[in-house]
């Protein structure tokens, strides 16, 4: 059931965002038994739309945001401030809005609208430490509900980068008769252990959190200490050294200095420290830290080729045409495991190279290098 576009419909309220009332619309998808076991009795999704959908249903694409990403694309009459993929999406860019209806859904476990910890129980509670554990699969079980809803009968595309990329080629290869194209920026067929490992001391620095109470903090302080700290983690492996070294060095910021204290309790700091402080406020401000929780073990939990008979035999399936694209000083998502996907899938296929100096958040801030090449390895 589709609401009207006027906000959140009661019970399921989670949208830890300053949005304009009426900047998203919801749909209520049904209860759903997640693939670990959990259930919900109930499941919204939050989601925008940017163009309008034709009479055959076909020329719909899905974009999928990345881990602490939302619907907001780019700007909507309902929400004009700037999206986070601007560049790609609009009418006359790359993504062609007069052309095409585009759907950016909200991932189930987030906290952008769609249903997650923070979101209230049949009794009025927040599921808290009780909400299932969602993998990316999950995702697009829900997310195909949602288009159904919404009379899509094909997607043109399915696009998205990072977790986002994941959740494209799940949708590749679970809804193969539904996906015609693909592009995945950004990230690999499953994900490794180092990234697993990235991942789990993230999860550590939210679950260790003194304030974490188990999942169930939302009637007192929140754990946001961890929160700060999983984010500062995350940042590091989305930029690289080369990067860091070159905007902050050892410089200290401003008036402190590391080095003016007699005891190990130190309280100047140097400029990368003020860098990494500012990332983790920043997200405090607009996220919660269960639902950081929920979309992290969902990556980790990433891998194309489970129960598939593993990701070569998985992808050797998926019939969409793929636009590969990794960035080539990406230390999160290694530039070879897109070479991975472009190997598997059948047909001969290159992986398109983003420069930024940046690393793995090259993918957000220059994507539009690979506009062109998008445009006609998908015919958008």
């Amino acid at each position: 059931m589709l609401s009207q576009p006027g906000g959140l419909n009661a019970g399921s309220s989670n949208d830890f965002g300053t949005r304009p009332a009426g900047a998203l619309r919801t749909a209520e998808v049904g209860a759903y038994t997640f693939e670990t076991g959990g259930r919900l009795p109930a499941v919204t999704i939050a989601y925008e739309t940017w163009g309008s959908l034709n009479a055959a249903g076909d020329n719909a694409i899905l974009v999928a945001h990345a881990l602490t990403g939302d619907s907001h694309v780019a700007a909507t009459d309902r929400d004009p401030s700037f999206g986070w993929w601007e560049g790609l999406l609009g009418p006359g860019r790359p993504i062609d809005t007069s052309k095409w209806f585009v759907i950016a859904p909200a991932m189930v476990g987030g906290c952008y609208g769609s249903t997650g910890p923070a979101s209230l129980d049949p009794e009025g509670v927040p599921w808290g430490s009780r909400f299932p554990y969602v993998t990316i699969r999950d995702s697009v079980h829900l997310e195909h509900r949602l288009l159904q809803q919404l009379g899509v009968r094909r997607l043109h595309t399915v696009v998205g980068g990072s977790m986002g990329g994941a959740r494209a080629l799940e949708w590749a290869a679970t809804y193969p008769e539904l996906v015609e194209g693909l592009a995945v920026f950004a990230c690999g067929a499953a994900s490794t252990a180092e990234q697993i490992a990235f991942g789990q001391a993230q999860v550590a620095a939210i679950r260790n959190d003194p304030n974490f109470s188990g999942g169930d903090y939302y009637s007192g302080p929140r754990p946001h200490a961890g929160l700060g700290i999983a984010r500062r983690i995350a940042h590091i492996t989305y930029r690289t050294e080369a990067e860091l070294q070159l905007r902050f060095g050892r410089a200290p910021q401003g008036d402190e200095q590391p080095l003016s204290s007699p005891t190990a309790q130190r309280q100047g700091r140097y400029q990368v420290e003020s860098y990494l402080d500012h990332q983790a406020n920043k997200l405090i401000s607009r996220f919660d830290p269960n639902a950081y929780l929920v979309l992290a073990e969902a990556l980790m939990s990433h891998d194309v080729g489970r129960g598939r008979g593993g990701v070569q035999a998985a992808l050797s399936r998926v019939s969409a045409v793929p636009f590969l694209a990794a960035v080539d000083t990406d230390r999160l998502f290694y530039p070879e495991q897109s070479q991975e996907i472009a190997d598997a899938i059948p047909g001969q296929h290159r992986v398109h190279l983003i420069t930024s100096p940046i690393g793995h958040d090259g993918f957000l801030t220059s994507a539009e290098q690979l506009a062109t090449a998008m445009q006609q390895t998908l015919d958008l």
